[in-house]
């Protein structure tokens, strides 16, 4: 064998030791089969996971929040039909739903080209990566940022304030961002923030940390406002769930005593409260009805 030849084999077992080493590329996106995608990382490879099985949960089933059904519902509307529409921010109190709220949505359009990406605060760094594999897609996407907090010096809080409108680069007409937050600011906002405030003429002026903290929310061309439920709305909700499970009360009173117990063992008089209670109602009248 001589030197070329030997130096041909050498690289050949390096390149095969190297493939063995580097990661494989990441499968294209299931754009046929799918609806719903997470985004997913591998060391610094990004791709779309298809969801097998996204939540099924329809708009009628959610109760208490019709003013935020209507509005998110026109937004979407416009969008998935092409017209001129908001990124969306969906703020307030634990289990009131809002991120069902976004779910069902996609139930309701995807038969409509409506498609639904979950991208984890940690990866919103790859927004732009994410757009650009949107570029040119027939279908509507949101990107779907669920329970969204950051501190400062985040370096998902400045990817994102670039991808609402802050970029060189235009947005994308086929793409919006929906968000969930129990923060209406998206960050901290502590006492300190406040001695920045100015007085001029009797105007107040907000110090520099106040701007910034607020600057992220108002890329938001629409607000949602989520409410906790008093007691009338949460015992409404926990009737309408158990009746959606097959199991309404024969007794109202009955079921209306024992959510109300139930809401008190948690803490809670929320959506998720009400569902939750529903689903335990429901599995011990089935198991009832089985004897």
């Amino acid at each position: 064998m001589n030197t070329l030849d030997s130096l041909l084999l050498q690289a050949e077992h390096l390149l095969t030791r190297l493939e063995r080493v580097l990661p494989s590329p990441p499968p294209p996106p299931d754009w046929s089969g799918a609806v719903a995608y997470r985004w997913r990382k591998s060391g610094n490879t990004g791709w779309l996971q298809a969801v097998a099985h996204p939540h099924r949960i329809r708009l009628q089933d959610l109760h208490g929040i019709a003013e935020q059904k209507k509005q998110i519902e026109r937004n979407t509307r416009q969008f998935v039909a092409g017209h001129p529409a908001n990124n969306v921010l969906l703020t307030g109190a634990r289990g009131t739903g809002k991120s069902s709220l976004i779910k069902a949505l996609l139930n309701k359009y995807a038969a409509k080209g409506l498609r639904l990406i979950e991208v984890d605060k940690n990866d919103l760094t790859d927004l732009p990566d994410i757009v650009d594999l949107l570029h040119g897609r027939p279908e509507r996407f949101l990107i779907f940022c669920d329970d969204l907090s950051f501190e400062a010096d985040e370096p998902g809080y400045k990817a994102l304030k670039v991808a609402l409108d802050g970029s060189i680069a235009g947005t994308s007409d086929n793409l919006l961002i929906y968000a969930t937050s129990n923060r209406r600011h998206l960050m901290p906002e502590y006492l300190a923030d406040n001695l920045e405030t100015q007085q001029a003429g009797g105007e107040i002026h907000p110090g520099e940390a106040v701007e910034e903290k607020t600057s992220l929310s108002e890329r938001f061309g629409l607000w949602l406002s989520f409410y906790p439920f008093d007691q009338e709305h949460y015992l409404s909700i926990a009737e309408a769930w158990a009746k959606r499970l097959g199991a309404p009360a024969a007794d109202p009173e009955q079921l209306r005593r024992a959510a109300l117990q139930w809401a008190l063992s948690r803490g809670s008089r929320s959506g998720r409260s009400a569902w939750q209670f529903a689903r335990d109602w429901a599995g011990r009248k089935h198991m009832e009805n089985e004897k």
